[in-house]
């Protein structure tokens, strides 16, 4: 499977999570490590231009593509399984308690969840510190130019 990942080119070489557990994010609280990936790379744009406007987006976007083997043990959970609130804004606490036992509990590497951003697509969210972490690998970056006309 495929999975994609935009991110600043000075961290779009490596995968570690460490990003996401300095500031948290929906899915993980502060000091838990999760890596942020879409389904396809029109969601991984979205994820991203949601925080930004045009003044403010970065310049440096790599679009990485992933490779996902398909032995990689995966937890997929729908919408029916969320909290009423899963996807306002700001994220609520109750989003950040489902990652942080996913990631706690070490059973599965990823974990496929509905995207907040765009009904009907899901975002996998990566476990580095899983045992099937290691067959993940970045098969492909180059730079992302966002469409200004997303930006109004």
């Amino acid at each position: 499977m495929e999975a994609f990942r935009l991110a600043r080119a000075p961290y779009a070489e490596t995968l570690s999570g460490k990003g996401a557990a300095i500031s948290g994010a929906r899915w993980n609280s502060v000091g838990v490590e999760m890596i942020y990936t879409a389904g396809n790379r029109a969601l991984a744009m979205a994820e991203v231009a949601v925080h930004f406007t045009l003044v403010t987006l970065p310049p440096d976007y790599l679009m990485m593509t992933l490779f996902i083997p398909d032995d990689v043990s995966l937890y997929k959970l729908n919408i029916s399984d969320l909290p009423d609130n899963w996807n306002e804004f700001p994220h609520p606490k109750a989003t950040q308690a489902i990652g942080d036992r996913f990631i706690a509990a070490g059973k599965y590497c990823v974990l496929q969840i509905p995207s907040a951003v765009v009904k009907g697509d899901y975002n996998l969210l990566i476990n580095p510190n899983h045992p099937g972490f290691g067959g993940i690998q970045i098969v492909a970056t180059e730079k992302f130019p966002f469409d200004k006309r997303i930006f109004g």
